[in-house]
């Protein structure tokens, strides 16, 4: 059986930076065992798959070794393809996903705008064994549903940080965001999952579901710029709305072609 697959470049306008997502487009699940066989041999953070559902599409996300409940990029690599290439008469898209609800993205010339879930995180005790593995000083923690957001006072803390990949991965979390004003955007941000096999992901979608709502509340503003500080690196324009996120990006078609299952 040969399915099409393809690869984008998310939350930027050059190819080779951002975070590259593939997209398969089925006609119907494949066994969970195959999608996550797919998502391991694709071996990148996420692997999005979509099935049609009327006008709508059902969605999964899928990295190199766990299901994931929400993800962010490889939802605007899933729009981005099923606008450019499936619906070109569309400028909005809806999705619905196993755990995290309706999502939808709309095209706004070349930008394209998530509606998803606002995460709104808490402060917390953290165990010493995250400062340990951040190879840090203990610094305000605070948790969403699945994340722990570690803040530091300016960008470059954020810069300097060479955590312990291994010793993180032992944390009860999905992931890590360690985040920080921005010298010129409003925060920055890098964000570890090695938890569910993703060392450090380059731009992370669902990452700002809670860094969002976090910083317009800390900053008295509802719509903020933010860059996360990985290798490749990405931009958003993110907005606060109450129970909701819009999150703002581009997407660059990399790669379009089969694969065989």
């Amino acid at each position: 059986m040969q399915l099409p697959l393809y690869q984008v470049d998310a939350f930027t306008d050059q190819r080779f930076a951002g975070n590259p997502a593939a997209v398969c487009v089925l006609d119907a699940w494949l066994p969970e065992a195959t999608m996550q066989a797919i998502a391991a041999e694709n071996n990148l953070a996420e692997t999005a798959f979509v099935v049609p559902n009327g006008e709508r599409y059902d969605i999964r996300w899928f990295t190199p070794t766990d299901e994931v409940a929400l993800c962010g990029h490889a939802t605007l690599a899933s729009a981005k393809v099923l606008l450019d290439h499936y619906h070109p008469q569309r400028m909005l898209q809806h999705f619905d996903t196993r755990l995290s609800g309706p999502v939808s993205v709309a095209k706004e010339g070349e930008w394209y705008v998530l509606d998803f879930p606002a995460d709104m995180p808490a402060a917390v005790a953290a165990p010493q064994e995250l400062f340990e593995a951040l190879r840090t000083d203990a610094v305000p923690v605070f948790k969403g549903k699945t994340d722990l957001v570690v803040l530091y006072p300016d960008e470059q803390a954020v810069l300097d940080l060479n955590p312990d990949i291994r010793a993180l991965e032992r944390i009860d979390a999905r992931g890590v965001i360690c985040t920080a004003p921005g010298d010129d955007v409003d925060f920055v941000s890098r964000f570890f999952a090695p938890a569910v096999g993703v060392d450090e992901d380059p731009v992370t979608g669902s990452a700002h579901t809670v860094l969002t709502p976090f910083w317009a509340e800390r900053l008295g503003k509802p719509a903020l710029d933010a860059r996360q500080r990985s290798q490749r690196g990405g931009t958003l324009k993110v907005e606060y709305r109450g129970d909701r996120v819009l999150l703002k990006g581009q997407g660059v078609e990399y790669l379009r072609g089969q694969i065989t299952v």
